[in-house]
């Protein structure tokens, strides 16, 4: 332990050494007193010291003084060692601080007379020795002074770093209060390592507990939002709508879904579509109302939640959050036509709503917007909500009709112009329930439509009319295939294999399908209907003249006839403009090499200008409504309609009409 002493006396210095190295009065045999008397008592060890004590002078200013107590009587009575440095001035006594602090080898205590001429007084000493070692202990010894503790206090404190012993002083108090300071600053220093051990670890855990909470932030942003367009996610949007709903006033909740969003993906590839996602989300967030709350739920689909004054303020906001989507974006050099549909519902917050019900309400009026065509907003109204529990009615119902067999054909003559012959049949299905009656196929064949029954449904229909077409001499059979059938994997070798199985020829076949079913996935589809045409099968375009990719379709896609909608024969006799879209769809198909199949022909003079005009065949109630398949075998063998008055077996009798048919054979 280093004590520093400071003192301008040489005679304080030597009762300074005297009193550490522990000196035996009691002892003053003859060597004693000779070596007082050769050498004096300065800087001699005590006769008991041990052989390594040792006294070093360091110039005229200061010595320095290593004692090794043990053995010695200091150190029998549990001193510490001590190691003691001697200055005469203040000012050396500041530098030595100063130097014992840059060696890493501070003083413990240090003993300063107050009067030290003619240098700095030990009041100077102590304020710039503090200044340096703010942790070493003061021992002010003093016979007399000028000034008061409170004013050495003032400059030197702390005040419990400062002690007092007044001269002359006795070598027990020198040796307690050294060594009761000395451990004293022991002490303070372990304490202070262990406070800066401990800061460091509290500095450390803080680090932990900021990194941990910037964690738990980066976790909960990302449970709570989109990778893809960081916006918030599908439990964000309903912890959104839950609290919401608890408020007061109306707001809004807004289900959006892209069109034709697979027709991108199928096309220009997945990054393609993430781009197009991309760019939807950043239309959506502008052209929402303020403060509105826009959401990614879930692949093409986003939800918007914001508070509206009524349902006509809320369905203006959406036509035009919808028209925004509607235009053409540049995604990866390509420009894709943008399109969005929506379902909205207002609700009024504060009366307990449920916001899964609310999102589920929402969802049936995208739902209906996307039946009833791409790029409008439809209103939620319960209509929606029993028609949804009507629909799965009829989809569960649909199911087990297909399996008990409760399902049944009809089949609808299709007519050459000229000599009225029979060339074909329309294969069309019927569904008689328990619950509600016979069932329209407008009604139940979407419902399978939307779900995997409309595959089963197809393989049926398909199977029935393979069979009933044996027992016909050479009429086809023509069969609707909707569009989720027609991306059915391995579509043409389904259809080959149930051909083969049946026994027929491919061309007796007739494919039917829509516009929608071909447009979806262009490349693919003129691929399919390629093979089919290939393998001997006939392609007809149901619905002509509906779609406003027709032209396209023509010219790209192998077919061999069109039929034209009914809506237009329908409109012939009123509408100039439907007459003259009959005229050139059939001028059209005549010019293709198509043949050109008109539907829904139900008067006279419809025949008459549709013979005229140049349509190949004809079909409609005029003819025939359809018949069950004991009739369509008969009039099959018959290859006409004529004297037949009894072939209806889904309507009235059309005796009268098929007698009315003779006259135009004539």
């Amino acid at each position: 332990m280093r004590i520093l002493i400071v003192d301008d006396e040489p005679a304080m210095h030597d009762s300074y050494r005297r009193s550490f190295a522990g000196r035996h009065t009691q002892r003053g045999d003859g060597l004693e007193a000779m070596a007082d008397e050769l050498f004096g008592d300065v800087g001699r060890a005590a006769p008991d010291a041990a052989p390594d004590a040792t006294l070093q002078e360091s110039g005229d200013a200061s010595r320095d003084v290593a004692l090794n107590a043990s053995g010695s009587p200091a150190a029998d009575e549990g001193y510490p060692d001590f190691a003691l440095t001697h200055c005469d001035q203040g000012l050396d006594a500041v530098a030595t601080v100063e130097t014992a602090l840059a060696e890493g080898a501070p003083f413990a205590v240090a003993f300063i007379d107050v009067r030290m001429p003619p240098g700095i007084d030990g009041r100077e000493t102590a304020r710039r020795i503090r200044a340096i070692d703010p942790e070493i202990n003061f021992v002010i010894v003093t016979g007399y002074s000028e000034f008061s503790p409170a004013e050495i206090n003032r400059v030197a404190g702390p005040a419990d770093k400062i002690f007092y012993i007044a001269k002359p002083f006795e070598v027990a108090e020198v040796l307690q209060t050294a060594t009761a300071l000395g451990k004293r600053w022991e002490v303070d220093r372990e304490l202070a390592t262990t406070r800066d051990l401990l800061a460091a670890k509290v500095a450390l855990l803080e680090e932990q507990g900021a990194e941990l909470a910037a964690n738990e932030s980066r976790a909960l942003h990302l449970a709570t939002h989109d990778s893809l367009t960081d916006a918030p996610n599908r439990l964000a949007f309903l912890r959104a709508l839950a609290e919401r709903t608890r408020d007061a006033g109306l707001f809004a909740t807004v289900m959006i879904d892209l069109d034709r969003f697979k027709l991108v993906n199928d096309t220009l590839g997945h990054l393609a579509g993430d781009a197009l996602i991309r760019e939807i989300c950043a239309i959506l967030n502008r052209s929402t109302p303020a403060d509105a709350m826009v959401a990614r739920l879930g692949g093409d689909e986003f939800g918007i939640l914001f508070d509206t004054s009524g349902e006509d303020a809320a369905v203006m906001a959406c036509d035009r959050i919808i028209a925004a989507c509607s235009v053409s974006l540049q995604v990866f050099g390509n420009s894709v036509q943008g399109g969005a549909s929506a379902g909205l519902v207002v609700t009024e917050g504060g009366q307990g709503s449920d916001p899964i019900d609310v999102m589920r309400r929402s969802d049936l009026a995208l739902n209906d917007a996307k039946r009833g065509g791409r790029g409008i907003v439809r209103l939620f109204d319960e209509s929606m909500d029993e028609g949804i529990r009507f629909r799965r009615r009829v989809e569960g119902g649909l199911g087990r009709a297909i399996a008990n067999g409760e399902l049944s054909l009809v089949y609808q003559p299709i007519v050459s112009r000229d000599a009225i012959e029979v060339v074909g049949f329309e294969a069309l299905v019927r569904w008689n329930t328990t619950q509600y009656g016979a069932m329209s196929p407008a009604t139940f064949v979407p419902i399978a439509e939307e779900s995997n029954l409309i595959h089963e449904l197809g393989d049926w229909v398909l199977g029935e009319a393979l069979a009933v077409l044996k027992q016909w001499p050479g009429q086809y059979v023509s069969v609707n295939f909707s569009p989720r059938q027609f991306r059915r994997h391995n579509f043409v070798g389904h259809i080959m294999e149930s051909v083969q199985r049946a026994g027929v020829e491919p061309t007796r076949l007739q494919i039917e399908i829509t516009e929608t079913a071909i447009f979806d996935d262009a490349e693919r589809a003129a691929e399919t209907l390629y093979k089919l045409r290939q393998m001997g099968f006939r392609i007809a375009l149901d619905d002509f003249g509906t779609g406003y990719s027709s032209l396209y379709n023509i010219r790209k896609f192998a077919l061999d006839c069109l039929k034209i909608d009914k809506s237009f024969i329908d409109g012939m006799a009123r509408e100039r403009e439907s007459a003259a879209i009959v005229h050139s769809i059939i001028h059209l198909g005549r010019a293709l090499g198509l043949g050109v199949i008109a539907e829904g022909v139900e008067t006279e003079a419809q025949v008459q200008a549709l013979r005229l005009a140049g349509a190949s065949h004809m079909q409609g109630y005029f003819f025939s409504r359809p018949v069950d398949a004991k009739a369509a075998r008969a009039i099959a063998r018959s290859r006409d309609l004529v004297g037949r008055d009894d072939v209806s077996t889904d309507g009235p009798n059309v005796g009268q009409r098929v007698g009315r048919g003779l006259e135009l054979r004539r």
